[in-house]
């Protein structure tokens, strides 16, 4: 596995990490509301130049230049979570999606909690874009990145109300 930190973004320090499968984890530094920082394992290397595609394109999504990824994604999980993450792909720029909606896109109506948790655990923070999945009543509710986060990169999007 490879990495590198892609610094000063409109949502702080972010860590990339990936391998010859794809991007594995696009994380949130620490911060006193996000969840546990990714950090490196012993055995990743950093290789910034490896990831020169990703790191483009974040910095072209933050600059509003990008709308839509287009990388090799490896993210590890469950049958149930890659079906969630790639539902996930598929809540357009600039708009929402609720748990509930996912729920219904991933054939399990009945799945709401199960999509939050599988949401929740998404790797690839941002490009899998699990900040556009809102409460039913439009509010914004948890992110691993923090809500502060979740409304500032709806806000980069242009959502509405946020």
């Amino acid at each position: 596995m490879f990495f590198c930190h892609l610094n000063d973004t409109p949502v702080g320090r972010l860590l990339i990490a990936g391998d010859d499968h794809g991007l594995r984890h696009v994380s949130f530094a620490k911060t006193h509301f996000s969840s546990p920082e990714i950090t490196p394992d012993e055995d990743w290397k950093h290789d910034e130049r490896r990831l020169e595609e990703p790191i483009r394109q974040l910095k072209a999504y933050f600059a509003g230049k990008l709308k839509t990824f287009d990388l090799p994604l490896a993210a590890e999980g469950t049958d149930f979570q890659k079906r969630v993450w790639k539902a996930l792909c598929q809540i357009p720029y600039g708009k929402t999606a609720s748990y509930g909606e996912i729920a219904q896109a991933v054939g399990n109506p009945a799945a709401s909690r199960a999509v939050g948790l599988a949401n929740g655990q998404n790797p690839i923070a941002i490009i899998v874009p699990c900040h556009r999945v809102i409460g039913k009543n439009g509010r914004l509710v948890g992110y691993g990145g923090g809500v502060e986060h979740k409304q500032t990169l709806l806000k980069l999007e242009g959502v509405n109300g946020y």
